[in-house]
């Protein structure tokens, strides 16, 4: 007998894209068969998305086609968690679940396309099926948040903090590295919270108790001789004890911390911590310990109440923090968020011309730090090749949300290699390099 086809889409972010990957992983260990096409599935999975209203229009949409192309499909991931909004648009999936609900989506699989028995379902390699290259991977370390942001609706799809044992996260990483990873991508909705729920409960690893908490488990990453790259970063005051391992090569120096805002007053419409002049502190403290540190973050213009004032406020922060990697959104409103009833609503046009004059100061500070990269030599990792090019990576570029170095004409470089290379050329996002070879 053939094995069950089942198509698959995933949607939304990296923490997302890990639950896929465990989704395709059991799949795979049942014996299903996972295919490219609607026409060919019988049944189709899609992960989606629901965090802001573009990400819920394109998770109906691609609802919508699958259901077009092929008629049985099971929908899961954040937008799960709303399912009427699906069932109004679509009642004739065959079922809703909610994000990170393995058993529910392979419940859903047996019953609509029950499985076949596959002899050859040991030959799953232990690091599970994955999504990305060969050579990097996202590595989970918990599930929902504890935090109560006013634009955010992930604790109402994903629950709150829920830390995996340590042991799981540090075996997950190892099998990861067996398996030819070379730079592990730490996500969560809050990493540096990991171990608070369970109040830093010791685990067990390779015959040693580990302590739940952040330090030890990005001190127990770094001894796996691999690229570990921190994202989703809050500043916590525990956070500066990682410094220290970022001069020891043991952890790259790059941190992702999204600051959204600076603006005291926006700062506390969103219920976020921190405060700008603590930040600036902050920032200066950690360059002092590890000079070549990249700091990456995230903000959101035109959120409601943001007066004028405020966003200059922002502005000045943006050139004071002279941030390495910054990504801005304009505000969209996420149906169930508490900021939906926040005064002082900003206009589409005006969150647009905010956008765009953010951008551009950031535009000149991204290429003012790029261009003292000029005559520098760095280890970049080979991502991919694109036409005539290599576009690689070095420690202060994750994948897909920064920048690339570019090694023009360099097509044969093998992707997955490091190299050393000597930059030539900066751009406002990327710059150019030659590689050295022998």
């Amino acid at each position: 007998m053939e094995s069950s086809k089942i198509g698959f889409v995933s949607l939304g972010c990296p923490k997302a894209l890990v639950d896929s990957e465990r989704i395709l992983t059991q799949l795979k260990i049942e014996g299903y068969e996972v295919v490219n096409s609607y026409d060919d599935a019988d049944v189709v999975v899609i992960n989606t998305c629901g965090f802001i209203d573009s990400a819920v229009e394109e998770s109906l949409g691609t609802i919508g086609e699958a259901m077009a192309e092929n008629g049985r499909v099971i929908v899961t991931g954040c937008l799960g968690a709303r399912s009427e909004i699906i069932e109004e648009k679509y009642p004739n999936v065959l079922a809703i679940t909610g994000a990170h609900a393995y058993e529910d989506v392979m419940n859903a699989v047996h019953e609509h396309a029950p499985p076949v028995h596959n002899p050859h379902t040991s030959l799953i390699p232990p690091q599970g099926v994955r999504l990305t290259p060969r050579h990097y991977a996202y590595l989970k370390i918990s599930e929902g948040c504890h935090h109560k942001c006013t634009f955010c609706i992930i604790p109402s799809m994903r629950g709150t903090l829920v830390s995996r044992p340590i042991g799981d996260i540090l075996t997950e990483a190892q099998h990861l590295v067996e398996a030819g990873v070379k730079e592990l991508l730490v996500v969560a909705q809050d990493t540096s919270a990991y171990g608070l729920d369970i109040k830093y409960l010791p685990g067990f690893w390779q015959g040693r108790s580990y302590r739940s908490d952040f330090e030890t488990l990005v001190k127990a990453l770094g001894s796996l001789g691999v690229w570990v790259r921190l994202h989703y970063v809050y500043p916590y005051p525990h956070v500066d004890k990682i410094l220290p391992l970022m001069s020891d090569n043991a952890v790259l120096p790059y941190l992702d911390i999204p600051f959204q805002h600076s603006s005291p007053s926006v700062l506390k419409n969103m219920k976020r911590p921190a405060a700008s002049e603590k930040i600036i502190h902050r920032l200066e403290q950690w360059r002092d310990v590890q000079p070549d540190i990249t700091i990456r973050s995230t903000f959101i213009v035109g959120f409601p109440g943001e007066t004028d004032q405020d966003f200059r406020h922002l502005l000045s922060f943006l050139q004071e923090a002279q941030l390495d990697k910054v990504g801005c959104f304009p505000y969209s409103p996420v149906e169930g968020a508490v900021a939906n009833d926040i005064e002082g609503e900003v206009s589409e046009s005006e969150k647009e011309d905010r956008w765009h004059e953010f951008m551009s100061v950031q535009k000149d500070i991204s290429e003012a730090k790029l261009q003292h990269k000029v005559g520098k030599t760095m280890t970049v990792i080979i991502d991919e090749i694109d036409g005539d090019d290599a576009l690689a990576r070095s420690m202060s570029e994750a994948p897909e949300v920064d920048g690339n170095v570019v090694l023009d004409g360099y097509d044969e470089l093998p992707i997955g290699e490091f190299f050393d290379v000597t930059v030539t050329e900066a751009g406002e996002y990327d710059v150019w390099a030659e590689p050295h070879l022998e």
